[in-house]
């Protein structure tokens, strides 16, 4: 397997975005990608979030910060320069999210920090989340990404992002800040270059080879900037916000869940579900799959029940929605 590392210079989310997603048709099946970059005084939130319940828009755009939204689900993340984000890219016969997983912890541990990756989408110092996780297919095509927490400014992160106290509290924390660590806590001398050396060194000691370094070159400067604007669009951003007859907030064992339906003579006729839940694709589906649906819960239990994927969390939302219309 063929080993490649793009390190961005930029620090616009849009235009970092715009490249992972390019990315992400780039790479072949031979090879694993790892992508490293940095956006600046940034909150990006998941697919299928709703910025206004997740972030502060108003404290952010007062201090010339950027919101954005990326293609995979989860939650909202800080972004500045004392975070490095990293995406690994590959087709499904080379896409192994422990393994990469491990570059992130074999990394770290090269600075005297005994990381370790825990449950789905979290890696650990110290008892503490410093990488959050997510992850995005395209037909075989794949990516992992997340955050690395490094010297980040956790006040930042404290002022603009807003979970509810219902995710707080499935957490077993009182805020955002006490369950995140700077890797700079621990070990000092860490800064971004030294990490993304780090990174670098363990990809190859881990998987066995040499990388080549590959740049913005690569890709398609029209079709770049095509996907820059996509991405910096209000539209994409905050997303259209319509007025509906019914709305539905709930936690489950998956994720926050929030639902709108618009309905006309018992038929839903628009749906749109707000999740940081990490299986995007699962959440638009739900969506689509409501719409044209009698608002009857036996007729929404037996529609969703044909969902193709996440049987288990599709029966618990399922039998929360079906118990919330009969209420």
């Amino acid at each position: 397997m063929k080993l490649k590392v793009f390190i961005s210079e930029c620090t616009d989310p849009y235009r970092n975005l715009a490249a992972e997603e390019l990315l992400l048709g780039y790479v072949k099946a031979d090879e694993l990608l790892m992508y490293l970059w940095q956006n600046e005084n940034t909150v990006v939130i998941g697919r299928n979030q709703n910025a206004w319940r997740e972030c502060a828009l108003e404290a952010l755009a007062a201090e010339n910060g950027k919101l954005a939204r990326r293609l995979s689900g989860g939650g909202a993340v800080y972004h500045d320069l004392g975070n490095l984000n990293f995406t690994f890219f590959a087709h499904s016969g080379e896409y192994d999210v422990a393994k990469q997983s491990d570059v992130i912890c074999h990394a770290a541990r090269k600075f005297g920090i005994d990381a370790e990756r825990t449950g789905r989408n979290d890696i650990l110092a110290d008892g503490r989340k410093f990488s959050g996780n997510a992850y995005y297919s395209k037909g075989s095509a794949n990516y992992h990404h997340g955050t690395i927490l490094l010297s980040s400014n956790l006040s930042k992160l404290g002022e603009f992002l807003t979970p509810s106290k219902e995710k707080l509290q499935s957490k077993g924390v009182e805020s955002v800040r006490s369950r995140v660590v700077n890797l700079c806590e621990l070990a000092p001398e860490i800064a971004p270059e030294a990490m993304r050396k780090a990174l670098v060194v363990s990809l190859e000691e881990l998987y066995g080879g040499k990388v080549e370094f590959i740049d913005e070159s690569v890709l398609d400067a029209a079709e770049w900037q095509k996907l820059t604007d996509h991405y910096g669009s209000r539209e994409w951003t905050l997303s259209r916000l319509s007025d509906y007859d019914r709305q539905f907030h709930t936690r489950l064992s998956f994720g926050e869940l929030e639902l709108q339906l618009s309905v006309s003579d018992g038929v839903i006729k628009n749906a749109v579900l707000y999740s940081d839940a990490l299986n995007a694709q699962w959440v638009q589906a739900v969506a689509e799959r409501l719409c044209g649906c009698e608002l009857s819960s036996a007729l929404i239990r037996d529609r969703l029940s044909s969902l193709p994927c996440d049987e288990a969390q599709t029966e618990e939302f399922s039998s929360y929605l079906a118990s919330a219309i009969s209420q």
